[in-house]
């Protein structure tokens, strides 16, 4: 059988290409860091740093990106992106102390803040609006499978070549997608962008800066109580200034005004509740499988690659699904369904035959992937072409900050679970994950109500979905 690629997906196969790069590299350092540590002459608590300097880069400069984009040209930032994460990449991989490690990851989370965000700009510039469920379903899967795959490919890495080629194996990869961004993606501008919004940038990266760290500390062992609370209030009161700010400010560096594009509001609001939700399992998973069921590392490893086989799979299924439902129905439909997926987990004990709980993951797998490709191909349905570049930033955003509270909740909801109940972090009882996991099932449900209340040809032009006559104004 042929493998044929329809020209227009080849611009969304590039970016998807330079995502799973960037998506691979934040979760492959994790099972690097013992041995890392022993490189250092340091513990790898200490070398925890290596992912919050990477992260915070993310969630300071993404608000920036579109703004960045429009002034410069979304092939130069883009490119260039992908120059600062390799070069980044190629650092750390000399590295050799902890501090040298910090500062090469700061590089690194500059380029990646530009990357996905403008990634996604240049795909939906580039693709009409009927094909973004198709462009989406390369996106998607960056999203899906690297943090699922990172772990146990790092580990490999680490145990039959060496730590540093976990970052040196970046820099042939981004040299192959500068090269191909530059042969097949056209320059875009936007005529005359404004000024940057200085002010509105400042407080956002502070406040992101806060939050993102606290969350950081929510999984750590370690946690300094005081130290939470004080970054927490510092979030909310940089948050509240930077509100204010935005809501005054005439071009802000994000603009709450595109909420009120209900496509773009259900999509942001609704998806963040339902990634909060979902990414637990991303965090609970290896905990459930190795400690709770008594699963290898390896063992667990190979499970979780579930998911990845569920969201591949869904790619070529998520057209006609939507064409046949709709966003509306689809959202909706299948949030149910993602929650079920998270509380099942709830549900797996030393007894669940290992097939039974691949299986269900991969059904998991499926439900997450579709909801993902149906949120970020609906969020830009009705967002004029001026301004997509700002739909871009803030859609990035609030996507990694979701992502990362995922893990930071289900983190809080367990030693707070464990607390209560009077039980040892050192020796997790099944039990309590299993209310953790259902706690979190729930929290996905609360994503409903944004999704119910879109009318039944919302994003129509995108789906390709009909609606019956009298359906279509409800």
């Amino acid at each position: 059988m042929k493998l044929s690629i329809a020209p227009s997906m080849v611009v969304p196969l590039i970016v998807a290409s330079a995502l799973f790069m960037e998506n691979l590299d934040s979760t492959i350092i994790t099972t690097a860091l013992p041995q890392m540590a022993v490189s250092f002459g340091t513990t790898p608590i200490h070398l925890s740093v290596g992912i919050t300097a990477y992260v915070l880069s993310l969630a300071i400069f993404i608000p920036v990106s579109g703004w960045v984009a429009d002034k410069f040209g979304a092939r130069t930032v883009f490119c260039s992106a992908i120059v600062v994460f390799t070069v980044g990449s190629a650092l750390c991989g000399f590295c050799n102390d902890v501090s040298q490690l910090a500062a090469s990851r700061v590089l690194q989370g500059i380029g990646g803040s530009m990357m996905v965000p403008v990634g996604r700009l240049i795909m939906f510039r580039s693709v009409a609006k009927s094909e973004f469920v198709s462009a989406m379903a390369y996106l998607t899967f960056p999203a899906l499978v690297g943090p699922i795959l990172g772990p146990p490919v790092g580990g490999f890495i680490t145990d039959y070549a060496s730590w540093r080629w976990i970052f040196f194996i970046n820099v042939p990869v981004g040299i192959l997608g500068l090269g191909l961004v530059l042969h097949f993606i056209k320059e875009t501008y936007e005529p005359r962008p404004p000024a940057l919004d200085w002010i509105g940038f400042l407080l956002t990266g502070l406040a992101l800066a806060c939050l993102v760290y606290v969350c950081d500390l929510a999984v750590r062992p370690d946690i300094d109580i005081i130290e939470a609370i004080i970054l927490c209030v510092a979030a909310v009161i940089a948050g509240w200034a930077a509100i204010r700010h935005v809501r005054r400010h005439p071009h802000p560096v994000l603009d709450p005004t595109l909420l009120e594009i209900p496509t773009f509001s259900s999509s942001v609001l609704g998806g963040t509740l339902y990634r909060v939700g979902t990414a637990s399992l991303n965090y609970m998973l290896p905990i459930l499988l190795q400690i709770g069921i008594g699963l290898t590392a390896f063992s667990s490893g190979l499970i979780i690659v579930g998911p990845a086989f569920g969201a591949f799979s869904m790619k070529l299924g998520a057209i006609p699904i939507l064409r046949r439902w709709g966003f509306r129905n689809v959202l909706f439909g299948n949030a149910i369904l993602s929650a079920l997926g998270v509380l099942v987990c709830a549900f797996f004990t030393d007894a669940t035959p290992l097939s039974v709980i691949f299986a269900l993951l991969i059904i998991g797998g499926c439900s997450r992937s579709l909801q993902y490709m149906a949120l970020n191909s609906m969020a830009f349905a009705d967002i004029p072409q001026p301004r997509m570049s700002a739909a871009a930033s803030l859609h990035a955003m609030l996507q990694q900050i979701s992502n990362g509270m995922g893990v930071a909740v289900a983190a809080v909801l367990l030693n707070l679970i464990l607390v209560l109940r009077g039980h040892s972090a050192d020796d997790i009882p099944l039990g309590d994950m299993h209310l953790t996991l259902l706690l979190m099932g729930l929290l996905t449900l609360t994503s409903c109500p944004y999704f119910i209340r879109l009318s039944r040809s919302a994003g129509a032009e995108v789906s390709g979905y009909s609606p019956p006559a009298k359906a279509a104004s409800e």
